[in-house]
């Protein structure tokens, strides 16, 4: 008889961790249908991380980030700065409380790897209301931004991060399908990966 699991291809699609980092927000749902199977971009797969303690999100983030299967993350939260939906191009070296440095010896300024443009873009040519943005938020979504940036792994090849912010009192709706669009302008930046490094 076969082994029908053995015979899986392995899966050689980049993944791109998503992470709404607010426990009370419930707009970001990967799984669609009652498959189970969370939804995936064209030619990317998505990875799940669902919110926690800042300081224990920074540390499982890297962690997937550490993977060099992991080739984007795209951090989700809200803004009210704004109504409409803004990708965050850069968080300041601020502590959690933004009441002092974080890091005494890292830089002042951390800039987001996503393609923003690409994001934008694409946001606003499936109708929402998108621009970017160097303002940084005083919040865990900037807070997580700099960490991630400033702990990323020196020489390796540099993950795609991003932060998109949905308007206070967008619809979950509304905003899942911007996650969406925004995943899939990340994965048309992202190569399949070398056969050594698939599952």
């Amino acid at each position: 008889m076969l082994d029908i699991a053995a015979e899986k291809t392995p899966d050689n699609r980049p993944a791109i961790v998503i992470c709404a980092w607010d426990a009370d927000e419930a707009a970001w749902d990967p799984v669609e249908d009652l498959s189970g199977q969370p939804w995936s971009p064209a030619g990317a797969r998505t990875v799940a991380v669902p919110a926690d303690d800042p300081e224990a999100l920074a540390t499982t983030l890297s962690n997937h980030l550490s993977d060099d299967r992991t080739r984007a993350l795209l951090l989700v939260g809200r803004t009210c700065r704004s109504d409409g939906f803004r990708m965050q191009m850069r968080a300041e070296n601020r502590s959690l409380d933004g009441g002092r440095r974080m890091n005494i010896v890292g830089p002042g300024i951390a800039r987001a790897t996503a393609p923003t443009a690409e994001i934008v873009r694409a946001l606003n040519e499936a109708g929402f209301v998108a621009d970017a943005s160097s303002d940084a938020e005083e919040d865990a979504g900037s807070y997580l931004l700099y960490r991630i940036l400033a702990n990323l792994q020196e020489g390796a090849d540099t993950p795609a991060i991003g932060l998109l912010r949905a308007p206070e009192h967008e619809a979950d709706a509304s905003v899942q399908r911007a996650v969406k669009t925004a995943a899939q302008a990340m994965a048309r930046h992202l190569s399949p990966l070398p056969r050594a490094r698939a599952y």
